[in-house]
């Protein structure tokens, strides 16, 4: 325990921090002494009957009563900001050495600091203290994770339009929304802090809320967002690459969503088989796995630890509409007859999972294949996931962000009937995996007719740069497979910064002015609404 000071501060450091909007709106207090008791910290006297009634990482978004916890962070550390939080109305600190240091060069403030070597590792199990997201004395929501490389969002968009077939009362907490019985709450991370997330269940618990489900992504895994949080059941997709600027290798990538599947995160597990890592997976996991595969080929699976057979199977996949009929059936016998109204494979996938995570959770085949034919839960619209915004032509909208994702997506739009084209409009994500914008690039001509290549959201980095990066790969399909699509650069003409921009930044094959066009925004290329997704259309 520190009765060190801290400094002024005249702005907060950037990042999340426990919103009002997540929090429930009655919190019993929790006595210093008690958090201090749960992470092997005496606070002595008078501080330890301080009351806390919520936690923060973020000084902007203290409220009275909160537990202020200064990390460090990419440029500022916490510390600099515990005068603005303690202005707020922090009831105490929570800190590490460094910021403790910090804290001795400053006057004195009037709340208890606590000292611990690794405080960003008991920020989830203080949240859930504090806020009781999941008490074992009082009734929780049902609590469904979904993690993998793609389609976390569209799974738990399904797990909850099943569930409320089901009659139940939902929550979801993922990449485009949040929901916990009210309005909805825009989403700024896939996984929100764990403050957010522990907040967030006592407040679906304060609501009366039957389930909720959640993606967990490897950086929520990471950086611990997750943390204090068990999933009654947790599901993974699929595994591809992504995300290894963070990871380096798709092993790591691995192991690092594997943690989900521990007792210390979740009860049950639903695995999906039809890659080389769900297989290891569902082989490797130390909770109980039920399996799925999605296709023949995964039916039987093989690998050390890995079961004969996988436990559900799809089969007699039909086309309906846009979407697919299909029938998933149980080793014993069961059968359930499904219909999904988005279109692709990996919908059915998609589908799939949702449904067995639901029964997995302890819901009635019977009650779940009543909710299937009554409802149709699986062609709920989920924003920006194979979203279809014009059907003259057929435009859809797909959040496709890494190699593996904009293959399916193209795959899927791809129309049967002669003579039909694929316009993509597409882009990269700047500070993220930069080896998969080449390979972006080259599935995107080898599937679509016509590539435009555009900006997705470049964070801090060069916009220009990344689409040379995805041109590069591009016009290297195009040529050396000797490909026939056009490929079209779509740039700014004049940027924010008012001066023009004519080229991309980096020196370009001399081979580019034959192999592709580049045109400002201003180009009648760039004002087509197919800017924002795929078109499968006749010429």
């Amino acid at each position: 325990m520190s009765d060190q000071n801290a400094p002024g501060a005249s702005a907060a450091p950037s990042g999340p921090g426990s919103a009002p909007g997540f929090r429930p709106t009655a919190v019993a207090a929790v006595q210093l002494a008690a958090i201090g008791e749960s992470i092997g910290v005496v606070v002595p006297g008078a501080s330890g009957s301080v009351p806390v009634t919520g936690i923060s990482l973020n000084s902007r978004a203290v409220q009275p009563g909160d537990l202020y916890v200064a990390l460090p962070g990419a440029s500022r550390h916490g510390a600099d900001f515990v005068s603005q939080a303690v202005e707020a109305g922090a009831a105490a600190v929570l800190t590490d050495d460094a910021g403790a240091r910090l804290l001795a060069f400053s006057h004195d403030i009037a709340v208890p600091v606590l000292l611990a070597e690794e405080p960003r590792s008991l920020v989830g199990g203080l949240s859930a203290l504090i806020y009781r997201s999941r008490p074992e004395d009082a009734p929780s929501p049902a609590l469904y994770g979904v993690t993998g490389t793609n389609g976390k969002t569209t799974t738990t968009y399904f797990i909850n339009a099943l569930l409320q077939a089901l009659g139940q009362k939902t929550g979801l907490i993922g990449t485009i929304e949040i929901l916990a019985g009210g309005a909805p709450i825009p989403s700024l991370l896939t996984t929100p802090e764990s403050t957010d997330v522990h907040a967030l269940l006592a407040l679906m618990r304060e609501r009366g809320l039957d389930a909720a489900s959640m993606e967990v992504s490897s950086h929520a895994i990471s950086f611990r967002r997750v943390d204090g949080v068990v999933f009654d059941v947790a599901g993974f997709t699929n595994l591809t690459q992504d995300h290894l600027d963070l990871h380096g290798s798709m092993d790591e990538y691995f192991q690092t969503k594997a943690q989900l599947f521990t007792p210390g995160r979740a009860s049950k597990a639903v695995v999906t088989v039809d890659d080389d890592w769900g297989v290891k997976l569902a082989g490797t996991a130390a909770i109980p796995v039920t399996t799925l595969a999605t296709h023949t080929a995964a039916g039987a699976m093989a690998g050390a630890g890995a079961p004969a057979a996988a436990d559900w199977t799809v089969s007699r996949q039909a086309p309906h509409g846009l979407g697919t009929d299909f029938t998933l059936r149980h080793r014993d016998g069961t059968e359930l007859r499904i219909h999904t109204g988005l279109p692709g494979s990996f919908n059915v996938a998609n589908a799939a999972l949702a449904t067995v995570m639901v029964l997995a959770g302890g819901l009635d085949a019977a009650a779940v294949q009543a909710a299937l034919d009554a409802a149709d839960p699986f062609t709920v619209a989920v924003p920006g996931r194979m979203q279809l915004v014009s059907t003259t032509p057929a435009a859809v909208v797909d959040f496709a962000h890494n190699p593996d994702a904009l293959a399916r997506a193209l795959d899927a739009v791809r129309s049967p009937e002669p003579g039909s084209r694929v316009i993509v409009v597409f882009g990269a994500t700047g500070q993220r995996d930069q080896g998969k914008r080449p390979a972006m690039g080259a599935i995107a001509a080898r599937r679509a007719d016509t590539v435009i290549i555009s900006d997705d959201d470049p964070h801090d980095e060069d916009a220009a740069a990344i689409r040379a990066d995805v041109m590069a790969g591009a016009v290297e399909a195009k040529e050396r497979e000797g490909l026939d699509c056009s490929i079209i650069e779509v740039f700014p003409a004049i940027p924010p910064s008012g001066k023009p921009l004519n080229s991309p930044a980096r020196p370009t094959p001399s081979s580019w002015p034959d192999a592709a066009t580049k045109c400002g925004r201003r180009s009648r290329a760039s004002t087509s609404p197919l800017t924002t997704g795929w078109s499968s259309a006749p010429p």
